[in-house]
């Protein structure tokens, strides 16, 4: 009599399982999206879970599509890097804002409150001013604080010198820990710009390149210093009066969002409203650019 282990006979299961859901007439999109975005899986058990999950994903983003179609949403939904991944997986990566710091222990801090009665334009682009530079990938490390600190930094540069140049988010990851950042398990916006005032400079991307991890000793080197951070100012949490007109006075401003839904992750084009109910909790990091002239915002994500 043939004796098959209990744990193989559980994968076998497991398998045939997986299998049998799949949906094969998806073989081709499968294959084209996984080497768009050159993925590999060691285990053939691994590669019928991730293909599950990616279904599940795809699914949800044409029923969302088709709903907005018939005028339910006023943004769609595309399939991107993160399919394979479930939402727990996925805000595991995406959440990467460490609890505020206590401002009491900055210094050169000033709360920024909207005016009684300044005119401001009806929109404002802060990428179409040559402000912004392009979207980078923050890939597998939760360091989108430092994308969207050096985002406002990059803007302030910009406004400063008319020069756009991308600036170094590593150098922010492997420095700043003093000042309370855990590199890739996460920071907080003020942590970055009090360390760069702190050292009076951050270096450019050129000199100082992303790696996306935070495994290495501080490498800044000061003749190296692209911009400085004399003074650092916050906007009270929901107060977004002030923000609209930090966006069209200041330039680009680093915030927190909301990131946990899978709407969210998987945002393409349109006007994005955030489906969460109940209070929302601030995960993501990332550079509001502008706005237009319904009020709606223009955003930088990493």
């Amino acid at each position: 009599m043939l004796s098959i282990p209990m744990v193989a006979l559980a994968w076998l299961v497991f398998l045939q399982t997986l299998s049998t859901a799949l949906d094969l007439t998806l073989e081709g999109t499968w294959k084209a999206w996984k080497a768009t975005h050159s993925k590999e899986y060691a285990l053939q058990e691994e590669e019928f879970f991730r293909r599950a999950v990616w279904e599940e994903n795809l699914q949800m983003i044409q029923d969302h599509n088709s709903q907005a179609d018939r005028g339910k949403h006023t943004y769609k939904l595309g399939m991107n890097h993160f399919g394979d991944l479930t939402n727990e997986e996925i805000n595991k990566r995406l959440n990467c804002l460490l609890p505020d710091m206590d401002l009491a222990t900055l210094k050169n801090v000033v709360m920024f409150k909207s005016s009684k009665n300044l005119q401001i334009p009806t929109g404002v682009d802060w990428r179409a001013k040559g402000a912004v530079t392009e979207v980078k990938d923050q890939g597998n490390c939760g360091s989108c604080w430092a994308f969207s600190a050096t985002g406002a930094l990059e803007g302030m540069h910009f406004k400063k010198t008319k020069k756009l140049v991308s600036l170094s988010e590593q150098n922010l990851i492997d420095c700043s820990k003093e000042q309370g950042s855990d590199g890739c398990k996460g920071g907080f916006m003020l942590q970055a710009f009090e360390y760069v005032r702190k050292t009076g400079g951050i270096s450019s991307e050129e000199n100082y390149p992303y790696d996306g991890k935070d495994d290495y000793s501080c490498r800044y080197e000061a003749e190296n210093s692209i911009t400085k951070c004399s003074t650092m100012g916050f906007i009270l949490t929901g107060d977004e009066k002030a923000l609209l007109e930090a966006v069209a006075t200041v330039g680009p401003i680093a915030v927190g969002v909301d990131a946990r839904s899978s709407e969210f992750h998987f945002y393409k084009s349109g006007i994005f409203k955030n489906p969460w109910l109940g209070d929302p909790h601030i995960t993501h990091a990332m550079l509001v650019v502008g706005y237009n002239s319904t009020k709606h915002w223009i955003v930088k994500n990493r």
